[in-house]
């Protein structure tokens, strides 16, 4: 910090990976949201891109655009920031300020063995497709903020730094679910040049959804609701007893939802093994 540029040493054998997050007010989050859970969400999002990529973070930079100097804010944004750079050993290590629409834009960088990076392409057909944790809690948290912990999914998202880093090798293809299961899987599809199948039954979806009881809103949510950044990834369905062991391991629910198919297509078939209707991700121009 305080020169011109980072200069970073990477250990032999290993690649660099870099990510890079946008943030804008009105577009990514609430005019007024809470400063301390935008600082840790502003750093989860770019984490999660290199989980998907099997990397292990190490180092950031960060941009803000401000529309004043908010000490108060400020203390509270990199209280959230650096929590999460604290219990993942990322280092910041430059970045810049001016004045303007509130704007965050973070660069993160990883290391990963060499020739071991996970990408969306390699996914084959016979493969198994699985995901972590639990979809739609963040969407939900748009329709009802309301309910505690699917807002905390929206806010507050933990990348799955430690499920990326023992991926390796063991993957074929993986992304992070930040604009929606549908969109996302939909990235792996077209850069593996494969389809999919997905049985909507067997998708873990936030517990919320049963009080409520709306079909509707549960499929959108689940389906194409954005912000959960759980990771999503295709493996050899022999090596489903390896996958069962790591979510042991890590205490992290890994649930197969799916295979990969030949063709080019994504079907989701409904309770009944019928093909239902689903919408695509977020589109970030759209905003939807």
């Amino acid at each position: 910090m305080g020169d011109d540029c980072a200069r970073i040493l990477v250990a032999d054998g290993m690649e660099l990976a870099i990510t890079t997050d946008l943030l804008v007010e009105g577009r990514h989050f609430l005019p007024r949201a809470d400063a301390r859970k935008l600082g840790h969400k502003a750093l989860a999002v770019n984490l999660s891109d290199l989980a998907a990529a099997g990397a292990t973070p190490r180092w950031a930079t960060l941009a803000l655009c401000l529309p004043a100097a908010d000490e108060a804010w400020l203390a509270e944004f990199s209280d959230g920031l650096f929590a999460l750079a604290e219990r993942h050993r990322v280092e910041l290590i430059g970045g810049d300020t001016t004045r303007g629409p509130l704007a965050i834009d973070i660069t993160a960088l990883g290391e990963v063995p060499r020739g071991l990076a996970l990408s969306r392409a390699g996914a084959q057909p016979g493969d198994d497709i699985w995901v972590s944790g639990e979809l739609g809690g963040a969407a939900l948290a748009l329709v009802h903020p309301e309910i505690a912990g699917a807002a905390r999914r929206l806010h507050e998202p933990q990348p799955r730094v430690a499920l990326g880093e023992r991926l390796r090798g063991l993957a074929r293809a993986a992304i992070d679910v930040s604009d929606g299961l549908a969109g996302d899987l939909g990235h792996i599809l077209e850069r593996s040049k494969v389809g999919a199948v997905v049985d909507y039954e067997r998708i873990p979806r936030d517990p919320s959804f049963r009080k409520l009881a709306n079909a509707q809103l549960e499929a959108q949510c689940v389906l194409s609701g954005g912000d959960d950044y759980e990771l999503l990834f295709a493996a050899q369905a022999g090596q489903r007893a390896r996958i069962e062991a790591l979510s042991s391991e890590l205490g992290l629910a890994l649930s197969r939802i799916g295979a990969i198919t030949p063709g080019t297509a994504l079907t989701v078939l409904d309770k009944n093994g019928k093909p239902m209707p689903y919408k695509g991700g977020y589109d970030h121009f759209a905003g939807i």
